[in-house]
């Protein structure tokens, strides 16, 4: 992200602009999402978590791989780290805005409890890899082509669920399948669509960038370590499009698409990991970080758990309409964020 950083004012004003263009191209990002589900039949959950998790997940990926090129790795991880805790968290707010029945329970399916499991696997992954000794080969450790690999096969393993599923979740009067809209051919080309989405995809990048920095230079003088701001504050600001995303899909009436985008898009996320690796030429990027790092990841493992529990156990209506997975989602993200707060202060 360079070393330069930009004044505060002009910062702000980059951020909130950008963060207007991320809310507007968000919507319009869900609504050509959810039609190309339809129209290319892979489905909301398996098109939720590659395209639409993927595209909505360009600037954090720059961010990342920009940090670890200058030698920055915690800020790096954290980035990655932190924003599929942000993420998660964002289902709960998602929730909210779907009113007519606790959201894990409209979208369960077989496809996103898949997801839950390699998002679970692949962040154990960096766990491991940070108590073993360190090893390397051109200062790649051998974790980022297995985190690749492992990614791939699940992908492999969530079409054959949308193709030939071995389980179903009971349907009830709530529950919202996956069910592709019929059209009466006066709608865009499909061509048409996959332009709209990559002009919307570039945008979300452009804006996630800028999110970026400017919150990085906002956030430059506050004498924090880099895994606070990279988790509090890069983090966050590039998830942004998630959390429009998510919402938008909700009240769209796609909350499998929804669940798919965050479940399956934090999944994509963990490859930042594997490519900033690549770009840090140090070592091995998952040995360099401090412990604030592994705090991250179990937090996130933690919250992807809740997750997959409140989708298996389909609580129909909890506190406020929301689900306990819901409750403990944000109970977990805002308490983790504090205590890692106050530990960045306490080395401050």
């Amino acid at each position: 992200m360079g070393s330069e950083t930009w004044p505060l004012g002009p910062s702000i004003v980059v951020f909130a602009a950008s963060a207007l263009l991320v809310a507007f191209v968000g919507v319009r990002m869900s609504k050509v999402a959810d039609l190309l589900a339809d129209r290319i039949g892979l489905g909301e959950a398996l098109f939720g978590g590659v395209f639409l998790g993927a595209s909505t997940s360009l600037s954090g990926i720059v961010t990342s791989v920009t940090a670890a090129a200058s030698n920055h790795p915690e800020l790096a991880y954290s980035n990655a780290v932190g924003g599929i805790a942000a993420q998660t968290f964002f289902l709960a707010v998602a929730d909210v805005a779907h009113r007519r029945i606790n959201l894990e329970h409209a979208a369960a399916s077989f496809e996103n409890l898949i997801y839950g499991s390699l998002l679970v696997a692949l962040l154990a992954i960096p766990l491991f890899t940070a108590v073993t000794p360190e090893f390397t080969i051109w200062s790649v450790s051998p974790a980022a082509p297995l985190m690749i690999l492992v990614y791939l096969y699940g992908l492999h393993l969530v079409r054959l669920g949308h193709e030939k599923p071995m389980w179903r979740p009971t349907r009830t009067r709530e529950t919202e399948p996956d069910v592709p809209q019929e059209e009466d051919g006066t709608g865009p080309s499909t061509r048409s669509l996959w332009g709209r989405f990559a002009i919307f995809a570039a945008c979300t990048a452009a804006a996630g960038w800028a999110i970026a920095r400017a919150g990085t230079s906002i956030t430059a003088a506050t004498g924090l370590s880099e895994s606070v701001v990279g988790a509090l504050f890069t983090a966050v600001a590039t998830s942004l499009p998630e959390l429009i995303t998510t919402v938008a899909a909700v009240r769209l009436g796609a909350p499998t698409l929804a669940v798919g985008g965050i479940i399956g898009g934090n999944a994509f996320d963990t490859l930042f990991l594997a490519v900033s690796d690549v770009a840090y030429r140090e070592g091995s990027l998952f040995h360099a970080v401090p412990q604030d790092g592994f705090f991250l990841v179990t937090l996130a493992i933690l919250e992807t758990n809740v997750l997959v529990l409140g989708l298996l156990s389909r609580e129909k209506r909890g506190l406020a309409n929301i689900g306990f997975e819901s409750v403990s989602l944000v109970v977990l993200y805002l308490g983790g964020m504090a205590l890692l707060f106050f530990m960045g202060m306490g080395r401050g």
